[in-house]
């Protein structure tokens, strides 16, 4: 594994699957196609326990709030109509498009 790339969610998945039924990491490479460090190496990186599943907490913005975000600058809503639309605070709806580059971009 170089540095830099990780492995996918489903490879990992797999490691861990594979791992639950007391197969080697060698053989858990062999399988998947990857050197035995490649495993050893992902596997001690989380001390042996399968890391849990990483959840966005509820108070971050969706993709779908995001782009309700960017129809309503589009149709030239204020921060406070939007806010309205998505049951959000104006100041949600301000921050997010003044870190997006402000409504002109």
């Amino acid at each position: 594994m170089p540095k830099g790339h990780g492995l996918s969610a489903t490879t990992t998945d797999q490691i861990w699957e594979l791992r639950s039924q007391g197969l080697s990491e060698a053989e858990i490479g062999r399988r998947l196609g990857f050197q035995r460090a490649t495993v050893s190496r992902y596997v001690a990186r989380h001390g042996g326990i399968r890391p849990r599943p990483r959840r966005r907490a509820a108070r971050c913005l969706r993709l779908d709030e995001r782009e309700e975000i960017s129809r309503g600058i589009a149709r030239g809503e204020s921060a406070r109509e939007i806010a309205r639309h998505l049951a959000r605070s104006h100041t949600t709806i301000v921050r997010e498009v003044n870190r997006c580059g402000g409504r002109a971009r």
